[in-house]
C-alpha cells in the first residue's frame, strides 16, 4: 500500500514538528510577541502559491530537439557551417529577429516571449525528455524507451492534475496524439495519469473511438455494467490486488467521458469551420494545437502535444524548410492568436520546446546533432510578459552568455503561474520526501 502524507514529515510529534524544533520555535514567543502559533501561521502563508494567472497549460513538445539557431536564435555573422542556409528576418518587436522560416510567428512576436538561454547537461533523447518533464535525472540509460518512462517521479502534467484537478467533465491532464514518453504520473498513481487521445486529428474520420458505447448500448445497460464492474473491483481490492485499483481509476475516467455531452463536444474537432482548421494547418501538429485549444476551453488543465520528427542528424535543411518549421510556425502562431481572440490567452499558458537544441556546427552529413547546452523555449499567455527576448547565447549559439535557465527553473515557473506551490512535499512509497519542484527559480523577467 502506498502512503502519501501532505506537507508534514512522518517523524517527531503528531503535528510533524520534532520536540527540539518545538522548543526552539517556542522560545520565539519571548521576542517581540512572536508566538509559536503565529510563527506557524506566517510559515503556512509563505508556503502558499501566489494567485494563479494560468488556469490551463498547453505544452507543445518538439520531440527530438528543434535547432534553435535555425529558428529563434539566428547567428547571421557566423560562418556558413554554423549559421546554416536560413536568414534572419525582423519581427513585430523592434530589434528582435527570428529565422526567415518563421514568418507567421514574426508577425505576432509581441504576443510571446523568447527565452534563449535554456541549458542543461542531458544530451540524450529519452533521458532528456524525462528530465524536462519531471525535473529529475533519469535512472535508466538512453535508449530504454518504455512509455511512460518515469516510473517514480511524476510529470508536470500529473502534478497539475493532482494539485488543481479537473474544471469540468474532461480529465485534468490529456496527451495527444499519443502518450508523451515521460508524461506519466510516477508514484502519484493511475488517477493522475494522462488520458491519451491516440488518434490523428488530421484524418477525416477522426474521433475518440473509446468514448463511443459499443453497438446500441443504452444508458441503463451502461449504468448496470458500471455497477457490476464496481462490485468486482471491490472484491479485488479486498483481496489486496493493487491492479484493480489502477484499472478502476481508468474505468472511472472513461465512464465520465462517455456520459458527458460536454466532453464529446470538446473532442469534436469536425465542428470547427474549415477556415479555422486551415489556419492551424492540416498537419498533425496544427490539428493537435486546435484540439488542445478546444480541450482547455472544455476545462482541461494540462494538454501535452507530442510532436516528433525533430532529430535532424542528416540532410536536415530540406525537411526543416518544408515539413517541420513551417508547420510549427503556423500551429503556434494561430494557436496564440486564436486564444487571444477568444479571450483565453491570459488564462492559458502556452509553451513550445524540445528536450534539447542542436549542435552549433553542421555535421558532415548536412545535419545537426544533439546539443543540450543551449536551447530556446517559447512562452505565451498565462501571465507571461510578452514581446521580450530573455537570455542570450554566444556567437555560435553554443552556450548561454547570460545566466543559464535550467529545467527546474522552467518547472518552477510553470507551477507558479498555475498557482501550484512548487515547494509542496509528498512522500514516496518508501517515505522519502519528494518536493514538486527540486530547486530552481522563477525565470527572471518572464512573469
Amino acid at each position: 500500500m502506498l502512503k502519501f502524507t501532505l506537507d508534514k514529515q512522518p517523524r517527531g510529534t503528531c503535528d510533524g514538528i520534532s520536540r527540539r524544533h518545538a522548543l526552539r520555535l517556542g522560545s520565539c514567543g519571548l521576542i517581540g510577541g512572536l508566538t509559536l502559533p503565529r510563527l506557524l501561521e506566517l510559515q503556512a502563508k509563505a508556503a502558499l502559491p501566489k494567485k494563479a494567472t494560468a488556469k490551463s497549460c498547453i505544452f507543445i513538445f518538439l520531440e527530438g530537439g528543434p535547432p534553435h539557431q535555425d529558428m529563434w536564435d539566428p547567428k547571421p555573422d557566423a560562418p556558413l557551417e554554423i549559421r546554416g542556409p536560413f536568414k534572419p528576418i525582423r519581427t513585430k518587436v523592434p530589434g528582435t529577429f527570428v529565422s526567415d522560416q518563421l514568418p507567421l510567428c514574426a508577425k505576432i512576436a509581441d504576443k510571446y516571449t523568447i527565452v534563449r538561454s535554456h541549458s542543461h547537461r542531458d544530451n540524450a533523447h529519452s533521458t532528456g525528455y524525462h528530465y524536462v518533464m519531471t525535473g529529475r535525472k533519469a535512472n535508466f540509460p538512453d535508449g530504454d524507451n518504455p512509455v511512460p518512462n518515469n516510473d517514480f517521479y511524476p510529470s508536470i502534467g500529473s502534478v497539475a492534475s493532482r494539485e488543481l484537478g479537473p474544471r469540468g467533465a474532461l480529465p485534468a491532464y490529456i496527451n495527444l496524439p499519443h502518450p508523451m514518453a515521460a508524461g506519466g504520473p510516477g508514484f502519484y498513481g493511475a488517477e493522475h495519469a494522462p488520458f491519451v487521445i491516440e488518434a490523428d486529428p488530421t484524418q477525416p474520420d477522426f474521433e475518440v473511438k473509446d468514448l463511443r458505447p459499443a453497438g446500441r448500448l443504452s444508458k441503463r445497460r451502461l449504468s448496470l455494467r458500471r455497477k457490476l464492474l464496481a462490485g468486482i473491483d471491490q472484491l479485488e481490492r479486498e483481496r489486496n490486488r493493487g491492479q484493480a485499483k489502477v484499472m478502476s481509476a481508468y474505468y472511472e475516467k472513461a465512464y465520465r467521458l462517455i456520459a458527458s455531452p460536454e466532453a464529446k463536444k470538446a473532442l469534436d474537432i469536425q465542428a470547427e469551420p474549415d477556415k479555422v482548421r486551415d489556419a492551424y494547418g492540416r498537419t498533425q501538429i496544427g490539428q493537435c494545437a486546435l484540439l488542445a485549444r478546444r480541450l482547455v476551453e472544455g476545462g482541461c488543465r494540462f494538454v501535452g502535444v507530442d510532436a516528433p520528427g525533430w532529430d535532424v542528424h542528416f540532410n536536415c535543411f530540406p525537411s526543416l524548410r518544408t515539413d517541420l518549421i513551417p508547420y510549427a510556425d503556423r500551429a503556434f502562431s494561430t494557436l496564440v492568436t486564436d486564444l487571444e481572440q477568444r479571450g483565453l490567452l491570459d488564462e492559458t499558458l502556452v509553451i513550445m520546446m524540445g528536450e534539447m537544441g542542436r549542435t552549433p556546427r553542421v555535421n558532415a552529413k548536412a545535419g545537426r546533432d544533439h546539443w543540450s547546452m543551449a536551447q530556446t523555449i517559447i512562452f505565451a499567455g498565462g501571465g507571461v510578459k510578452p514581446g521580450q527576448v530573455i537570455g542570450a547565447t554566444d556567437k555560435h549559439a553554443a552556450a548561454p552568455t547570460t545566466e543559464p535557465i535550467g529545467v527546474n527553473d522552467l518547472l518552477r515557473t510553470i507551477s507558479t503561474l498555475m498557482g501550484i506551490n512548487p515547494d509542496k512535499v509528498y512522500y514516496g512509497p518508501l517515505g522519502r520526501p519528494v518536493p514538486i519542484v527540486d530547486g530552481g527559480k522563477v525565470i527572471r523577467g518572464l512573469v
